[in-house]
């Protein structure tokens, strides 16, 4: 059986009928994907202290839980992304899940630091493998641009939502369950996501016209996986080493020098470049990664320093934080989906500079926030406003980032997006993380209380935030004006078992 351009086409028609049908459950299928790969980085930080006393963590290796994650997910994106595009877009995307269904019941059942941290690595890796598959299933299914922009619309929504979610899913998980649960609720849901993907995901055979788009760049994917690696966990040995610490400038430069060797194997010998360079000839590809780089170090950074101000400023329980992030879920899940029909008729810029304009105004506004804060009055507001324009910002990053590309680079850009925004977060929170612990140390130093001084350093970091959503608002300037209106060039013959 064909799944075929006319197919996305005619799904996108009032009756449709069973290729419609079909066509749903793959973009349930991708979004259930990505809803477990963004809960699960965002789920496991409210059970840390549990993990910490249950497993007897050290505050100095308790960050290994979540460095391994985003060191192995973050090095292996790229080439998780090149694998879809060489080996089949199911069968990388049936990989993927399966390893980090496996790696979550493994994690579930640890009973030793060593364990955890194991599969927590795992579960990066098949993260990694993963999250580029479900943006290139969507990219190759979905062609017809009001398709495609409702498919990324549910994407963006998910993938945007899942971060919030998770805050809240911990916390209900801690305070009626076990941490083991964190990772264990991600098995069932793995084995329906299993079946779903070998059952309703087409697969993808590029056709063998050449050379081109045929073979694998060994020492382009080992240097830019041990580069990102290298960098990624250089950056996160900050917090605690800081940054004249040989364990920070150490992996720091050879990340660099790995980085710099990938990027002359790709422009001089790779035969079949894992990143062909010109693909950021492509305007739009090369701005839409810079709003993405920004955007989610905005956002992301949020995540962490809103959790800390609800806990340890306005002293809410975990539970109590996870359901003040509602709004925030909401708003990004309706942002996400309902900024969808307007992106092909204007084109992802006029989005992207609405909703960065709106984040950055609600960060600013919650970067007031002090002991004395409101929820209704101080908090309920910027909420929304976050939610519904990063959720808009998402939708259109995406779509900005991967149309008008042959279907044969579709992993490419989908790795290469999901990696930029894997970099934002990291760089981001560390940044903000060093800007923040600053001003809380010079405010208890002059004498201020503990909470007076993690409201202004926490207020600091959320501030820099919305210098980040500014930064991406000035990148968003760079996107092409077009209304999307051309399918992807090139062809992809898919077949389906």
């Amino acid at each position: 059986m064909t799944v075929t351009d006319r197919t996305a086409k005619t799904a996108a028609e009032p009756g449709g009928g069973g290729a419609g049908h079909r066509l749903t459950l793959v973009l349930a299928a991708c979004c259930l994907g990505q809803f477990m790969n963004v809960l699960d980085a965002s789920v496991v930080n409210v059970a840390l202290p549990v993990i910490a006393a249950d497993l007897h963590f050290t505050q100095h290796n308790l960050q290994l839980v979540n460095n391994a994650y985003t060191v192995v997910v973050c090095g292996f994106l790229l080439l998780g992304g090149r694998l879809a595009d060489l080996f089949g877009q199911r069968r990388i995307f049936l990989c993927g899940a399966g390893l980090f269904t496996l790696a979550s019941l493994v994690g579930g059942a640890a009973d030793a630091p060593v364990t955890l941290v194991l599969a927590r690595a795992f579960q990066g890796l098949g993260a990694a493998v993963m999250a580029p598959a479900t943006l290139t299933v969507l990219g190759t299914t979905f062609t017809e641009p009001a398709a495609r922009a409702r498919a990324f619309g549910w994407w963006s929504a998910v993938s945007g939502a899942a971060g919030a979610i998770g805050v809240l899913a911990g916390g209900v998980i801690i305070e009626w369950l076990s941490w083991r649960w964190i990772f264990l609720v991600n098995v069932p849901i793995g084995l329906v996501l299993l079946a779903g993907v070998r059952w309703v995901v087409p697969e993808t055979r590029p056709r063998r016209t050449g050379t081109r788009g045929s073979g694998l760049d060994l020492p382009g994917a080992v240097t830019v996986t041990l580069g990102l690696m290298s960098a990624v966990y250089g950056v996160s040995q900050y917090a605690t080493h800081g940054w004249g610490s040989p364990r920070v400038l150490g992996p720091l430069l050879a990340g660099a020098l790995l980085l710099t060797a990938f990027l002359v194997i790709q422009a001089r010998f790779a035969r079949h470049p894992l990143v062909p360079l010109g693909i950021f000839r492509n305007r739009s590809v090369a701005a839409a990664n810079l709003v993405a780089f920004f955007g989610i170090a905005a956002l992301f950074s949020t995540f962490y320093f809103f959790t800390l101000v609800l806990q340890q400023v306005l002293g809410y329980s975990p539970l109590r934080t996870g359901l003040s992030y509602l709004p925030l879920s909401l708003g990004m899940a309706l942002g996400g989906w309902g900024i969808a029909p307007l992106v092909p008729r204007t084109g992802p810029r006029p989005i992207l500079l609405g909703g960065l304009t709106l984040a950055a105004g609600a960060l600013f506004w919650l970067s007031m926030a002090d002991a004395g804060a409101g929820y209704l009055a101080d908090v309920l507001g910027p909420c929304v406003l976050l939610g519904s324009g990063m959720g808009a910002v998402l939708n259109a990053t995406t779509n900005a980032a991967t149309a008008g590309l042959a279907p044969h680079q579709a992993g490419l850009a989908s790795g290469l997006l999901n990696t930029t925004r894997q970099l934002g977060s990291a760089v981001g929170l560390v940044t903000l993380a060093a800007l923040s612990a600053a001003r809380v140390d010079a405010r208890t130093g002059a004498g201020a209380g503990i909470v007076e001084a993690r409201a202004a350093g926490y207020g600091l970091a959320l501030t820099g935030a919305a210098v980040f959503a500014l930064a991406g608002l000035v990148a968003a300037l760079f996107v092409p004006v077009r209304k999307q209106s051309s399918t992807p060039q090139g062809d992809t013959e898919k077949v389906a078992a």
